[in-house]
């Protein structure tokens, strides 16, 4: 029988920065989840059990033959790797788009077409196999990039948030599927955010704090100390206050008696292909709209719509913030009345940056800093920084030396830090742990709350959406399209 075993070991994680790891040992066989807050060191340890990290001290001994391990940061390179692909000078006259098609991507280890088609049907993204990779939503490239790990037929199978990303309808999928890999004898690791997205096969679970694993035990045992401290946290929340706008008795506001966003009949499409077929709809003041849908339904495009970063907004009937779409606006007269994160601009914001410079580009709504910057500015995103726990050296680390959960607290504030007219949340709360989500949904309980800023929010997670939420926009299925239905929800509770 396959087992691992770490005794006594410290693995390098940077300059300074190490991992401890006393005692673990994994059975052929067995499901674990390790569960942690943000920068507490659980992608170390799933890097760490797949053999990925140097070992200073103590042993690791593996008797598994083919450990696979897939994370945030693997698909963040892949989809890097597929854009720059364009980004050359040796493509042919004739040759004006490149880039591996998800059939390619999915069997980039391992050539099988019939295994590779049973797995895209299971995953429900057969009809996507055709399909360039980079085209794909955030959770479609999460789909492909399961199952090329399961192409791989590994029997060590390390899964760093698994779950983020996708629908509940792919949870529940991915969920069955893993069950069932489970049971045919799967040895299986998954590191969560999310104390419920662990599995109801996981046999044991592990507790991480300040890169050191702190507890192990039965599920049930190590989950009722977890929530436990998670519940005492929350009751520090209530009084929360954010920092103050840069100027307040500046701010540049649409206006109050317009409408912020009307769509007309709106249609996005690629290659012929329909990604939004036909929405009207209107947000009007004091509204706050949850978009939901499946993965690939069309609402990151709409957002994209609205963010100006869609070249097809020009082509359909927008309005935003009073001024129709290509009536001489630039996308800075746009952007700055939105605060803004999601998943692709988390994957964009690939510049060389500290943490600070990060939050601070929130004023400018750029990725990067490019002007002079504020004693006022510099003032504020310190506030942000102290609020999120990343003050003191870390404020001047690189943002990508954070862990994933780190860097979207710091992409939210970056959001947040204008106070902003429009605030559109794409899956702001993944890579969260709970109680990192604790705190970002109070800090927009407490934005909404001063009555000057409306929300647009998307989440697979029902339990994630705000308490401010007054319509709900869901995109429907109907054959290859979606439909979409308008929900006015009863009267927001109060925040």
């Amino acid at each position: 029988m396959s087992s691992l075993n770490i005794s006594q070991a410290i693995f390098r994680l940077g300059d300074k920065r190490t991992l401890a790891l006393s005692e673990l040992t994994l059975r052929q066989g067995e499901s674990w989840a390790f569960v942690g807050s943000n920068g507490s060191g659980k992608s170390a340890l799933a890097r760490a059990i797949a053999g990925d990290l140097v070992l200073l001290e103590g042993t690791r001994h593996s008797e598994f033959s083919n450990g696979v391990r897939l994370s945030f940061e693997q698909l963040q390179k892949l989809v890097a790797d597929e854009w720059q692909r364009n980004n050359t000078d040796m493509l042919s006259a004739d040759e004006d788009d490149t880039g591996r098609t998800t059939a390619e991507i999915i069997q980039e280890q391992v050539h099988d077409a019939a295994r590779c088609e049973a797995l895209a049907t299971q995953f429900g993204i057969a009809h996507l196999l055709t399909r360039r990779f980079k085209y794909l939503s955030t959770g479609e490239t999460r789909k492909t990039l399961l199952c090329q790990v399961l192409m791989q037929q590994p029997d060590l199978l390390v899964l760093d948030e698994p779950f983020d990303g996708l629908d509940v309808k792919a949870r529940e999928q991915l969920a069955d599927t893993l069950a069932e890999l489970a049971g045919k004898g799967q040895t299986m690791v998954l590191v969560l955010n999310r104390f419920d997205d662990i599995p109801a096969f996981v046999q044991h679970v592990g507790v991480l704090a300040d890169c050191t694993l702190a507890s192990v035990g039965p599920r049930e045992q190590v989950l009722s100390d977890a929530l436990v401290a998670q519940l005492a946290h929350s009751e520090t929340l209530s009084g929360l206050q954010l920092p103050e706008s840069e100027d307040p008795t500046q701010n540049v506001s649409p206006p109050r008696d317009q409408p912020l966003i009307v769509l007309r009949n709106g249609v996005v499409q690629y290659n012929d292909k329909p990604i939004l077929h036909g929405l009207t709809w209107q947000v009007d003041p004091g509204q706050h709209w949850q978009i939901v849908g499946q993965n690939g339904a069309g609402k990151s495009t709409l957002l994209s719509l609205i963010t100006g970063d869609h070249a097809q907004g020009y082509s359909n009937d927008l309005t935003l913030f009073g001024r129709r779409r290509g009536s001489g606006e630039t996308i800075w007269d746009i952007k700055r009345h939105i605060g803004y994160v999601s998943s692709s601009l988390h994957l964009d914001y690939r510049v060389s940056s500290n943490v600070r410079n990060v939050i601070l580009s929130g004023f400018f709504d750029s990725i990067g800093i490019y002007q002079a910057v504020s004693d006022r500015q510099q003032q504020l995103t310190t506030q942000w920084l102290e609020l999120l726990g990343l003050g003191g050296r870390t404020a001047d680390t690189p943002f990508h030396s954070l862990s994933w959960g780190q860097q979207r607290l710091a992409l939210i504030a970056r959001a947040l830090v204008k106070h902003p007219a429009l605030l559109i949340l794409d899956e702001p709360l993944q890579g969260l742990d709970p109680i990192n989500r604790q705190l970002v949904r109070r800090f927009i309980d407490v934005l909404i709350g001063e009555g000057k800023t409306q929300l647009l929010f998307v989440s697979h997670h029902a339990e994630d959406a705000p308490q401010c939420i007054t319509h709900r926009l869901s995109f429907v299925p109907e054959g290859e399209i979606y439909g979409y239905q308008i929900d006015t929800l009863p009267a927001a509770r109060s925040v």
